[in-house]
């Protein structure tokens, strides 16, 4: 009894936020307290996919359709912001294991100065082609028409998802991955709010349709950038951008670049598979397209629990590294994978169970039920894997070695997942099927993969 009390005093500390030295805190408790606000973060953008997802699909296929096409696309934005706060936290855990927490503000203010200078350009060039971008994806000429004012609001505020993201990864290096949740649960709280309504109208309000999708996610996100830049510029806590920070350097940017790139290009590489994916799925028909995008959005709603849990270990393995105690980050990740590998199991059976029900609160097309069902129960059979996967990932990525995903990324996602996905999928003609056995066959390779290279250690010598 006093050891679960003792456990529930302990997640609401995490949520509750207290800054801690986790280069010294027991390994078990460091755990804790990072991937709880990790966890809770991630859940609330899982609750925003799916959300998104329910109120779009009462639109029709069409309308689910051209958010899957554009959610392919928006994967590269993503990527780089995905690789700009993967920096964000290699190097923020770096200084901040070191104790110079003066460093740190600089490099956080150089992070937000790279992230919005690639987001604008991204945002302009997509923005401008974005119908053009949608015909490229395959969408026929009905889901463009219903679409284009979708994609182009989406694109042109991507600002708002790049900062959410890096500056979260700020955060979260420095150990204050309460700040990061509480980010996140704003923006996405007030995009599950502001979605029916500006969707469906209220009172003499009619709504505007597919656009309300896409304005509500790009308010809401932007409402989490503004929390955000509140707390790194009150110098309340330890993370702080002072005046003396406001200083671009030029020589602190390549730095960030070279780190960033790595991700980026782990993560692009990653989405450019799934862009594949999406483009070979749209041969099979709007429904086939549809049952993905909502397969693809309940698996991101159990993916990205367990990649906030993953992150701890990023942030263990970066700090510790910065207090030269490799030993300890090590002990961190293998205990982290523990966990993450359990929770994987948990959900692999929930969807083998269920998958079928859970498809079915998003549309009522028996079709679009049936691909999206069987998309569930075939891809998370490699959920174990995953699980295991993205830890020795984060903590690749914690050291500041994002060169290592990259190639993995490669290998798997391009040399072998893309060829085996087309040959099942036309070839052999499992159509749909044929590309839900490549990605849990390919997805679990690459989780082997990772594995190896990370019990081989070079990552301990990666210096950010």
């Amino acid at each position: 009894m006093n050891a679960l009390s003792d456990f529930f005093r302990l997640v609401w500390s995490a949520v509750k936020g207290k800054e801690q030295d986790y280069t010294t805190l027991g390994i078990k408790q460091s755990i804790v307290l990072l991937a709880i606000p990790m966890i809770l973060e991630m859940v609330m953008e899982s609750l925003f996919a799916v959300v998104d997802i329910f109120f779009v699909g009462r639109l029709g296929s069409n309308a689910l359709a051209t958010v899957g096409l554009t959610e392919s696309v928006l994967m590269i934005i993503y990527a780089v912001g995905m690789g700009v706060s993967i920096a964000a936290t290699a190097m923020v855990a770096r200084r901040v294991g070191e104790k110079n927490y003066r460093e740190a503000g600089s490099i956080t203010f150089q992070l937000i100065v790279t992230g919005s200078a690639l987001a604008l350009l991204m945002g302009a060039v997509a923005t401008i082609f974005a119908g053009d971008i949608l015909a490229l994806m395959g969408a026929e000429a009905d889901i463009i028409t219903t679409g284009l004012n979708y994609a182009r609001i989406i694109f042109a505020g991507n600002l708002a998802i790049i900062l959410l993201f890096l500056i979260n990864g700020a955060f979260r290096g420095a150990g204050q991955p309460h700040l990061a949740m509480r980010a996140l649960w704003i923006a996405n709280g007030a995009n599950i709010i502001l979605d029916p309504l500006l969707i469906f109208g209220i009172g003499s309000f009619n709504g505007l349709g597919l656009e309300g999708a896409a304005w509500a996610t790009t308010i809401g996100r932007s409402l989490g950038v503004v929390y955000q830049v509140y707390h790194l510029l009150n110098g309340r806590h330890l993370l702080k951008v002072t005046r003396e920070n406001l200083v671009i350097s030029f020589k602190v940017i390549l730095r960030i670049l070279k780190v960033s790139s790595g991700g980026m290009g782990q993560f692009l590489i990653d989405s450019a598979s799934w862009i594949f994916l999406t483009r070979l799925i749209a041969e099979f028909g709007s429904s086939a397209l549809a049952g993905y995008t909502i397969a693809f959005r309940v698996i991101i709603f159990t993916i990205l629990p367990a990649w906030g849990l993953s992150s701890a270990a990023a942030t263990l393995v970066g700090q510790n590294l910065g207090a030269k105690k490799a030993r300890r980050a090590e002990l961190a990740v293998w205990l982290t994978a523990k966990y993450n590998v359990a929770f994987m199991a948990v959900i692999t059976l929930i969807f083998i169970l269920f998958g079928e029900h859970l498809a079915a609160l998003f549309s009522k097309d028996t079709e679009v039920i049936s691909i999206a069902s069987d998309a569930l129960k075939i891809i998370t059979l490699g959920y174990v894997f995953f699980g295991l996967g993205m830890v020795m990932i984060q903590a690749f990525n914690g050291a500041g070695d994002t060169k290592t995903p990259s190639i993995i990324n490669i290998v798997v996602l391009w040399l072998i997942e893309i060829p085996l996905a087309y040959l099942l999928a036309i070839y052999f003609g499992l159509a749909a099927t044929g590309i839900f056995i490549a990605i849990a066959l390919c997805h679990s390779f690459h989780a082997l993969v990772s594995w190896w290279l990370f019990r081989q250690g070079t990552w301990k010598k990666v210096k950010v």
